[in-house]
């Protein structure tokens, strides 16, 4: 049962994924690829097809609403990656602003004839598999995914992925697995489940509830990469290993930051959320967020996360005596 680390605009740089790979996952996703910013040449948007290492295969998750466009860059993307594209994915499920304002993303539900057009070109222009990564719907209360998973399949989408909630929703409320398994039981192709995934357990309901070829984490993996070894075990009815210490989320996330101080230069702002992700919960890290803001520099991170470990080390001395 693979388990997959969805795609995230500005969360899946390499370092990220990187870390997702070492901690169990068996494939990864690129941040979202604007069709149209490469066919402008943005150097800014082709060094997000950069493969992170230990990634031997990576999936390539496009978005935009020109048919035409995608076709043309699906197909620079796999002249550019060759053997290293896993697969081609069009995002027909992002449901920010920005992104369906422009008819891009989860917009793409409400113009079906152009959704269908898509996924043929793009087919049509690629050797590799396509996938659509879509929602239960556009507007609250809508439930069109399987009627639309068919259509993808008919266009020539190789698998789907379902996120149970409608655009309108956001990730606000609980994901509807029902609509995966009515999606897994409507079409032929593979379907991957997504959505509420926050553990392992949670990993192996949703198999069971809607039968899904595979599981993608999204959110439950911002600062968690561990998530990914919990849900590889309890699929296989193996013990989750335990949650990790406060020392191994500090070590991760100086690891992390320093990767991609290699990678960025020193000067790294982009490290923030993540480090705060990788944090939450520790004692001590809601009163060192301020500080984590004003941090750009490999070395104002550590200097952090070190007086950071000194209090966590602290409030576990002072609990343990109160007690």
């Amino acid at each position: 049962m693979p388990v997959l680390l969805a795609p995230m605009a500005g969360v899946n740089d390499i370092a990220f994924r990187a870390l997702c790979l070492e901690c169990g996952a068996d494939l990864t996703y690129t941040e979202m690829v604007s069709s149209k910013a490469l066919s402008f040449a943005n150097e800014k948007t082709r060094h997000l097809l950069d493969r992170a290492q230990g990634e031997r295969v990576v999936a390539v998750q496009l978005f935009g609403h020109e048919p035409d466009t995608m076709a043309r860059e699906a197909a620079w993307i796999e002249q550019e990656m060759g053997e290293a594209l896993a697969y081609i994915d069009i995002n027909m499920g992002c449901p920010a602003r920005k992104i369906v304002k422009k008819g891009d993303g989860c917009a793409l539900m409400t113009t079906p004839d152009v959704a269908r057009s898509i996924v043929e070109q793009v087919a049509r222009a690629v050797e590799h598999p396509v996938t659509v990564k879509f929602r239960k719907g556009y507007a609250a209360g809508e439930d069109i995914a399987v009627e639309f998973a068919r259509m993808m399949e008919g266009a020539g989408a190789a698998a789907v992925t379902v996120h149970g909630r409608t655009a309108a929703q956001f990730y606000s409320g609980e994901a509807d697995w029902d609509v995966i398994a009515r999606v897994k039981r409507a079409v032929s192709v593979p379907v991957i489940g997504n959505g509420d995934v926050k553990c392992g357990q949670d990993a192996v309901a949703l198999v069971r509830q809607t039968g899904c070829d595979a599981v993608m984490i999204g959110r439950a993996a911002q600062g968690n990469p561990w998530i990914f070894e919990q849900a590889k075990a309890a699929l296989a009815g193996a013990p989750e290993p335990a949650a990790p210490s406060v020392e191994t989320r500090v070590r991760m996330a100086r690891r992390h930051a320093a990767m991609l101080s290699e990678r960025m230069g020193n000067h790294i702002v982009y490290m923030r959320k993540h480090v705060m992700w990788y944090l939450h919960g520790i004692p001590g890290a809601a009163r060192a967020r301020g500080e984590l803001n004003q941090c750009v520099t490999l070395d104002d991170f550590n200097a952090v996360l070190d007086r950071l470990l000194e209090d966590a080390y602290r409030f576990e001395a002072e609990d343990a005596f109160v007690r």
